[in-house]
């Protein structure tokens, strides 16, 4: 495979992933929000409820639009749920570090926690998970 043809691909996956994201993010936020402002929940757990969510919208996305994979079900599954529960922990570390350390608006804290776990995903999920 060539560079050209390499960055091509590496360039349609990512915008891919970013379009599967765009659609994970409306349903994590929408959760988050709503349990927040909703319910009163703490933006903590609130956000991880919402990350759970929008997860299952990912993997199912993911697998069939951005990467074409077609390693079984049984063994993506588990590889995703993995690499979903490093950014699980991540998302609870830095929306814990925003909002109860550093008392920081809950928004803002989740589309940085967002940006930094969407790098983490894409990459482990392309590397690993549907590879």
């Amino acid at each position: 495979m060539t560079a050209s043809c390499s960055l091509h691909r590496l360039t349609r996956q990512f915008t891919a992933f970013f379009g599967v994201g765009v659609a994970a993010a409306v349903v994590h936020y929408g959760l988050l929000i709503a349990l927040v402002e909703g319910a009163g929940t703490h933006p903590v757990p609130a956000t991880l409820a919402g990350y759970v969510a929008g997860g299952l919208v990912s993997y199912v996305l993911n697998r069939k639009h951005t990467y074409e994979s077609d390693r079984p079900h049984r063994e993506a599954t588990w590889r995703f749920a993995l690499v979903a529960f490093v950014g699980f922990l991540v998302t609870w570390f830095l929306m814990h570090a925003f909002t109860v350390w550093l008392d920081g608006p809950y928004l803002p804290s989740q589309i940085i926690t967002t940006g930094v776990v969407m790098l983490w995903s894409f990459m482990a999920h392309k590397k690993w998970t549907f590879a």
